[in-house]
């Protein structure tokens, strides 16, 4: 019976702590309005920064990574340490507890009890998630997110391509090169689940860079290519 009260407060904390809406907490208290009244009416720090400014943007970010990451570390980490529950994998009873608390907080992001069940589109606090799992492979996806954004200036651009480069990593780093990923059988197909879930919660914006009226970070886009106008004689 503890066993299966602890693993409620988890789900049910992890979801909580997820569920913060931290954008539209921080466009209400400090602006007056809520964030999802304008720009592309979501809560996560992509329009944070578009609508409230690169501070305020950032600061956003910040905390929808630490839910993800505290579901993790704080939650699951100090309220599973120890407990045993049947186990038929090869994976150890924390990191499955661990696991348990990221899902739950990206679901709580994505779907926010304190926002009628709407959110945002759960990047960040996976991120905070992998980074308590799997930091290396979080790395090498920040490093791509970084080099996707300063030369097309698309954020959804650059979260997508992050996405697909986790478990990429992990299969590379794996399988190639011989790295001790402890939970290898289980975090890469997990990974490989998220993307497709960063996938699904971006499809509004894939199809706007299919059609070429993706909103676009100017500011951030470091490198551009210059088009060539002149016609051929």
């Amino acid at each position: 019976m503890e066993v299966v009260v602890k693993i409620f407060i988890i789900v049910i904390a992890s979801y909580l702590i997820g569920s913060i809406p931290t954008a539209i907490i921080i466009s209400k208290k400090f602006f007056g309005f809520d964030i999802r009244t304008k720009g592309s009416g979501n809560m996560g720090s992509t329009n944070a920064f578009r609508i409230l400014g690169w501070k305020w943007g950032l600061f956003v970010q910040i905390v929808d990574i630490l839910k993800g990451y505290l579901a993790v570390v704080l939650i699951a980490g100090v309220i599973g340490q120890g407990l045993i529950f049947p186990n038929t994998t090869m994976f150890e009873h924390i990191t499955l507890l661990k696991l348990l608390g990221g899902i739950f907080a990206v679901i709580g992001h994505i779907w926010s009890v304190f926002a009628g069940f709407k959110g945002g589109k759960g990047v960040n606090t996976a991120a905070g998630m992998l980074i308590g799992l799997a930091p290396y492979d979080v790395l090498i996806a920040l490093a791509l997110f970084a080099i996707t954004l300063i030369f097309s200036g698309y954020i959804s651009l650059g979260s997508i391509m992050a996405a697909f480069s986790i478990p990429s990593s992990m299969i590379v780093r794996y399988n190639i090169f011989g790295a001790n990923i402890p939970g290898y059988g289980v975090l890469v197909y997990f990974a490989l689940g998220l993307m497709v879930l960063v996938v699904f919660t971006h499809r509004a914006n894939i199809k706007r860079l299919l059609n070429g009226n993706e909103n676009k970070f100017t500011k951030l886009q470091l490198f551009k290519v210059k088009k060539d106008n002149s016609e051929n004689i």
